[in-house]
């Protein structure tokens, strides 16, 4: 019989997840939504930057929910959701995915313990910025 074993992001880690793409848009002055997801796609830290976009929040949080459905990057699950692509129309399936950039994966070792997703940029600075939250854990 096979065991199935899952591991959750803690509150300390989805803080320091947050903490590192806060410090990350700062470095690169933009102004973010960041949301933080835990195993089971469910929102486990957000923080909204001082006048950052508030049509970026449900955008951050459906990107960090999209990156932990199928666990690769939203950027990924974009280029294959293009007409003609293997995932054409992924994005209308569970409530609504976005796949653009800027939602990603938060591994402890090889595990998937939730997910980042920011918005409020170029698609390049949220990927960029989620990509540092995300390396808190790794």
């Amino acid at each position: 019989m096979t065991s199935i074993s899952t591991s959750d992001i803690s509150l300390d880690q989805a803080h320091a997840v947050v903490h590192a793409a806060l410090d990350k848009a700062k470095a690169i002055d933009t102004k973010m939504d960041i949301a933080v997801v835990d195993a089971g796609g469910n929102l486990k830290a957000f923080f909204r930057m001082d006048d950052a976009w508030i049509g970026s929040i449900d955008i951050s949080i459906k990107k960090a929910r999209t990156a932990r459905f199928f666990d690769m990057p939203t950027g990924d699950i974009g280029g294959l959701s293009q007409p003609g692509g293997p995932l054409y129309g992924i994005e209308h399936s569970n409530g609504g995915l976005i796949t653009f950039p800027g939602g990603v994966p938060i591994k402890s070792g090889d595990t998937v313990i939730g997910a980042i997703g920011v918005s409020g940029s170029s698609v390049e600075n949220d990927h960029a910025v989620a990509a540092a939250g995300a390396a808190a854990c790794s």
